[in-house]
């Protein structure tokens, strides 16, 4: 089962909520900013990503520049600072058992449909 990291608010997450709905295979859907990751599941999906936790953060947001912005942290202090701040994870993600790809641009979708 594929499961989206998603945010209606951002245009590349209703792309992908799109692509999905065409593929016409099951996926769940996550809004993040709800249902915040644990720590747990963050780290779960920067090690399926490949990429260091700070990869995943947003670095457009205001919260990042005010408070975050050349900073050096551990993975685990952004990952807590993610889950924190949920609007800090990029989207959308998408997650198959062990592969996760952050859907920017939208084609990266094809690496979890096949």
């Amino acid at each position: 089962m594929i499961k989206i990291y998603h945010n209606n608010r951002c245009s590349k997450s209703r792309c992908a909520m799109t692509v999905l709905e065409e593929s016409g295979k099951e996926f769940e859907v996550v809004n993040y900013l709800e249902a915040v990751p644990t720590t747990g599941e963050l780290r779960a999906i920067v090690g399926k990503l490949g990429i260091s936790a700070h990869e995943l953060v947003r670095k457009s947001e205001v919260i990042y520049k005010e408070k975050y912005k050349g900073k050096v942290l551990s993975e685990e202090e952004w990952i807590v600072a993610m889950v924190e701040n949920p609007i800090l994870i990029e989207r959308p993600i998408l997650v198959s058992d062990d592969l996760a790809v952050i859907a920017r641009p939208t084609e990266k979708i094809y690496d979890i449909l096949g």
